[in-house]
């Protein structure tokens, strides 16, 4: 005969558990479209409601279940263990034979948000039978979102930045299972399909021990698959997933499956980037660089003897320490990560502008393309003004502006939004092979500054002073000019300021043609 209060306390440490598994579930399927898809905001979104929709549903398919509710808690974990266990080795598999992925991983969660949905239902009616209804309802409510706080905790410290999206879900099945075996055991006597459930029991663990040895051969050949290269570096960070690749002697480095650089050209993206916001400025003592945690706008701006500090701010602590340890980085970035003149801070650009209280003569924004929502801060009109009060008088802002070409509009948004800022502003672009047409903004902090003055003086600009492999007077000219259509001043007054409570930047983005390219 088992202990009332055994019962409920072991009912209610499985329902803590679960909870715990559960809510790591939604991250693990949420991050995993962000990675694979892109556009983490509308992922997160996507994937957390349908999951708490199909709760919903499980909760409601759990009133047909009238007896045997022991054995089906039993095997709803059982489920759980395989189907959270399977989820990144089926989502990176299938991605490297289609682009429906999304649509895997949308099954997936409500497949799985169902099951957990069947959880609480299920537990409190086991447990109805030894606590009255408000306790009852109140302690199985209760450790389910205790659980759920401790596995947001797991999943931020430790799951993710130490296991990745690997072995994170193999965990998640080992605790669906770890309650299930408790259970099978701890209250054998009172199951009525001992048999099944047994046989559930070992065919489950060999499979969990299997797939724990073939995890990561898995997902690196759906990894592999995704890039026509060689994949020779992979690393899951707390913020993004980081792939370098290989194709004879030349790397491509991708963040979330988004190419950054490749060494084939990457020079005729960081020298336009650099050079003439150096050559404009009239002190470069001190420079300030956000994003570029890969060391190559970092690299040409230590070209200059003139400048003595510069502070480059990049979120991924893993990126900036890839760059100033990885032999491949080291060699392609001149090992400027290294540099004593370099202080690297590891925290969010706009965070950074909002404490730090230093003035600086060129300031390089080196953010990722604005693909997302949650990159619209640094694309906004309260962003660069917040860089202009840490320019001098005559200081410069260059920040990449995506692509002139293929998004038009978007780049005009930014062109536009700096203006707004308060800076005099020119836009710039260059072909990149491995990229296609990119466009940069460079504006300038002083008062009656024309921007056709500012146009004639980068024109003018000359660069046979410092080692460039593409750029010269003759590139500038290029790039300073664009042809009918492009930055005309009736297309510009049709584009709106970007800025973080009207995210017109987004918009422009998404309306662009980079699926036909």
């Amino acid at each position: 005969m088992c202990n009332p209060r055994s019962v409920s306390l072991i009912l209610k440490i499985s329902l803590f558990a679960t909870g715990c598994a559960g809510i790591v579930a939604e991250f693990v399927l949420s991050t995993m479209a962000t990675y694979l898809l892109g556009n983490a905001i509308f992922q997160w979104t996507m994937v957390m409601s349908l999951m708490l929709f199909a709760m919903g549903v499980g909760s409601r398919i759990s009133r047909f279940f009238r007896g045997r509710l022991l054995d089906t808690f039993i095997t709803v974990e059982f489920c759980l263990s395989v189907l959270c266990a399977l989820s990144a080795a089926v989502a990176y598999s299938i991605s490297a034979y289609t682009n429906y992925t999304g649509l895997v991983i949308y099954a997936q969660a409500t497949i799985i948000g169902s099951l957990i949905g069947l959880e609480i239902p299920l537990v409190t009616r086991l447990n109805e039978a030894y606590e009255e209804l408000r306790i009852n309802i109140s302690g199985v409510l209760e450790k389910d979102y205790y659980g759920s706080l401790l596995g947001g905790l797991i999943f931020a410290f430790f799951a993710l930045p130490y296991l990745g999206l690997t072995y994170t879900p193999i965990l998640l099945g080992a605790v669906n299972f770890s309650v299930a075996s408790l259970l099978l055991w701890r209250f054998f006597s009172l199951l009525e399909r001992k048999k099944l459930l047994i046989a559930s029991f070992i065919g489950i663990l060999i499979f969990l021990t299997g797939l724990t040895i073939l995890a990561k051969p898995i997902i690196r050949y759906g990894e592999q698959r995704k890039y026509r290269d060689k994949i020779v570096y992979a690393e899951q960070t707390r913020y993004q997933k980081i792939v370098m690749t290989q194709w004879k002697s030349y790397y491509w480095l991708y963040i979330n499956g988004q190419e950054q650089f490749s060494t084939f050209d990457e020079y005729r993206y960081h020298e336009p980037l650099v050079h003439p916001a150096m050559k404009l400025s009239p002190d470069i003592s001190h420079v300030l660089i956000l994003g570029g945690g890969d060391g190559l706008a970092l690299r040409e701006v230590l070209k200059y003897n003139q400048v003595k500090t510069v502070t480059l701010v990049d979120l991924d602590p893993a990126m900036t320490g890839l760059a100033k340890k990885h032999p491949i980085l080291l060699e392609i970035n001149d090992g400027s990560m290294n540099s004593p003149k370099v202080n690297t801070v590891n925290t969010d650009a706009a965070w950074f502008l909002e404490q730090d209280d230093h003035l600086y003569g060129v300031v390089i924004a080196d953010l990722p393309d604005p693909d997302s929502i949650d990159l619209m801060h640094v694309y906004s009109e309260n962003f660069y003004q917040m860089i202009q009060n840490h320019l001098i008088e005559g200081g410069i802002l260059v920040t990449q502006a995506t692509s002139s070409f293929f998004s038009h509009k978007a780049f005009l948004c930014i062109l536009k939004t700096v203006r707004a800022a308060g800076f005099s502003a020119i836009a710039y672009h260059n072909q990149i092979p491995t990229m296609g047409q990119w466009g940069w903004v460079l504006g300038i902090k002083k008062k009656n500054f024309s921007e056709n003055y500012l146009k004639q003086r980068f024109l003018e600009l000359d660069f046979s002073d410092i080692p460039t492999r593409f750029l010269n007077n003759d590139a500038v000219i290029s790039m300073a000019h664009f042809g009918k259509g492009i930055v005309d001043e009736s297309i510009m007054a049709e584009i709106d300021i970007n800025s973080e409570l009207s995210p017109m930047l987004y918009r422009y983005y998404l309306q662009g043609s980079w699926g036909v390219y």
